[in-house]
């Protein structure tokens, strides 16, 4: 499976943010891959938010560690009306209308700035 077929498919990336007092924090969470960017949907007082807000780099990484793709990326907030193809891919992947979820309400728009992958054993 080539990386591009394993963005569009995999379920979760795990997530890391950094806190203000410097300690990271790593969390699985639901993705969609669209026009090379990563983008997750989560609560606006959310640590993963709050800590994006205070510094916008996170890194992602797909869950096989066996075949690791981790990308470094530049986070934004993005504001309603989000862009319809992004729509589409979380309802088409996950049947969820993003723009009706009241307790999911920020959007957030990943921008991978570096890429690490490898193969193990």
């Amino acid at each position: 499976m080539n990386h591009d077929t394993r963005l569009l498919t995999d379920r979760n990336v795990w997530l890391a943010t950094t806190r203000p007092n410097g300690k990271p924090h790593l969390i699985p969470i639901w993705f969609v891959w669209v026009d090379e960017k990563f983008y997750i949907c989560t609560g606006e007082g959310s640590v993963k938010t709050r800590n994006v807000l205070g510094n916008p780099r996170a890194s992602v990484a797909l869950e096989d560690g066996n075949k690791p793709l981790i990308a470094e990326c530049r986070v934004e907030r993005m504001t309603q009306p989000y862009p319809p193809p992004v729509v589409q891919a979380f309802l088409e992947k996950y049947a969820w209308n993003i723009t009706t979820d009241a307790a999911y309400n920020a959007l957030l728009m990943l921008t991978p700035e570096k890429w690490l992958t490898w193969q193990t054993g």
